[in-house]
């Protein structure tokens, strides 16, 4: 198992930042992935597929903001017709690292690290981001485009005349107890 691991580190180690000496101004780094990089997290949800990643660091003496824009394809698989399609990636976010005394995640999109931290490694980010923007619903192109068939729907109503219809086709047998139920 081992191998294994020196692997996944060797994969996602090139999408360190090296943070330690950077003068408080803003950078711009590139990154690019593919099926290997969707490999080194342990899940299923995406197996395949490829992107770039420009994000740009904005560095003051107390914070690290980083702007990610993540663009390519990944592989789905239709939860319909279990077809593989490819499902374009657009993702605009943003995640900032707060320099403290102490490692701490404050909230969803922002992070505590202590004042001299060497590296931060974004790979984790990107892989979520990527993830947070597929769609919950997983449908191959062509059926995204499908009519709804008005006919194969069904409509609730409740119209006091319907409801008035309704009771005038209850079985006499038994009247009294839905009086009983209308007076509670």
């Amino acid at each position: 198992m081992q191998p294994f691991c020196e692997n996944v580190s060797k994969i996602l180690s090139k999408y360190d930042i090296n943070i330690h000496g950077l003068e408080e101004k803003r950078y711009t780094y590139n990154f690019e992935g593919g099926n290997e990089f969707f490999g080194a997290f342990e899940q299923s949800l995406i197996t395949n597929g490829q992107f770039e990643a420009i994000v740009k660091l904005n560095k003051n003496s107390s914070m690290i903001q980083l702007d990610f824009e993540i663009k390519g394809t990944v592989e789905l698989t239709c939860d319909r017709s279990l077809e593989l399609f490819d499902e374009p990636i657009d993702v605009s976010e943003r995640y900032i690292y707060k320099f403290g005394d102490r490692y701490e995640e404050i909230s969803d999109e922002i992070e505590m690290i202590p004042q001299g931290t060497a590296t931060v490694n974004i790979a984790q980010h990107i892989y979520d981001f990527i993830c947070v923007s597929l769609p919950m619903k997983k449908l191959h192109p062509r059926f995204r485009d499908e009519e709804i068939d008005e006919e194969g729907l069904l409509l609730y109503s409740t119209d006091k005349e319907t409801v008035e219809e309704k009771e005038q086709e209850i079985d006499p047998r038994w009247a009294a107890l839905n009086k009983l139920r209308m007076n509670n």
